[in-house]
């Protein structure tokens, strides 16, 4: 094996892209080379990878020639263009938009999860939803053990889950309140849609546009994205999922209350779940009442793990139970995870240095 793999990042200058430089950074991926892609508009700047300053080029097919690993949050239609070149040079490509998320042969993982799936790949793996990914890492562990039969998540999502730009209009909307000016907003919910709203001091319950059957693309994604992860089909029954996402003024890092309904009845139970959180891969319990100990995004942000809190039943069912869940959008919901994938591509020798 030569001295480590050529790594591109497509993105390189947004929000989840300088986060992906920084785990690279800190990754166990050996990397011989990097090349930093973005739009023309990017092209240019210098960012820097393990103190070298790193000119970040215009994202074009040819970019990709000689590149072993793709990580990629550029935006769906980028991807769409771009990764299939990169895939047809030789590149594995990790994609953190939704451009092939349910495509019936692309991997879409949580390696906490369903590490097994990357075996499958065919040179492009998906990363799943933000707010999917933690509540899969709490979940996981629970499903395993006791069975799933329903699961229900209201999603507090930050300002950051919209990118750069939203988390910058939320940051002006906010001193114009103070300031005691008029808010307005161009991008929330989405800039998809008609209509926009300031998320400063507001909440809004859409995240991205509004679907004829009443929910939104961000509740689709979660449904769809769950049975994919835990049941390989988007479309399997066995678990019942539901979803409310919405947006909250709150910079990085989302809050899920998750209502879960298990199989196994009898063999549940707070401490049983609490234990099980304990001992799982990326997830920290913060679980305490007495001491109003429980997650919060403030804690989070920085972090990759997820953390788990309030686990307490449905004193109205049993084998049913409630759980705060908490974890910063931008590592463990992007960034952290995209790299995590590339991490057990390595370790499994699913991806070859050229």
């Amino acid at each position: 094996m030569s001295e480590g793999y050529e790594v591109a990042i497509l993105g390189a200058t947004g929000a989840v892209g300088t986060r992906l430089i920084q785990q690279l950074e800190q990754s166990t991926i050996p990397v011989s080379k990097i090349r930093l892609l973005a739009s023309s508009r990017s092209a240019g700047k210098k960012l820097q990878f393990k103190g070298k300053d790193i000119v970040v080029e215009e994202a074009k097919p040819e970019s990709f020639d000689g590149v072993d690993i793709v990580l990629a949050s550029a935006g769906g239609a980028v991807s769409k263009r771009l990764l299939p070149e990169a895939v047809k040079r030789g590149a594995v490509c990790v994609d953190n938009t939704s451009a092939f998320r349910m495509e019936p042969d692309v991997p879409l993982v949580v390696p906490e999860v369903n590490e097994k799936a990357l075996y499958n790949h065919h040179g492009i793996i998906a990363n799943p939803n933000c707010s999917t990914i933690q509540m899969m890492v709490a979940l996981e562990p629970i499903r395993k053990a006791f069975g799933l039969k329903q699961i229900i998540v209201s999603t507090y999502q930050a300002a950051s889950g919209a990118g750069q730009s939203a988390l910058n209009d939320f940051y002006s909307e906010a001193q114009d309140y103070l300031d005691g000016k008029k808010m307005s907003s161009d991008i929330f919910p989405t800039k998809g849609d008609k209509e926009h709203y300031p998320l400063a001091f507001n909440l809004l319950p859409q995240i991205d546009v509004l679907e004829d059957n009443l929910y939104s693309h961000e509740e689709w994604k979660m449904i769809h994205e769950t049975k994919k992860i835990m049941l390989g089909d988007m479309n399997d029954p066995k678990i019942k999922v539901t979803a409310t996402c919405v947006r909250v003024p709150v910079p990085i890092s989302h809050g899920e209350s998750i209502y879960i309904e298990v199989e196994d009845k009898d063999g549940a139970s707070v401490e049983a779940i609490q234990n099980l959180i304990k001992e799982a891969p990326g997830a920290v319990l913060q679980d305490d009442p007495k001491h109003q100990v429980y997650p919060q995004p403030i804690n989070a942000t920085g972090k990759r793990d997820t953390f788990v809190g309030r686990i307490r039943p449905d004193l109205e069912n049993k084998g049913a139970f409630n759980m705060w869940v908490v974890s910063d959008n931008l590592l463990k919901g992007a960034a952290w995870n995209t790299v995590q994938i590339a991490e057990r591509l390595v370790a499994d020798n699913l991806v070859e240095v050229k």
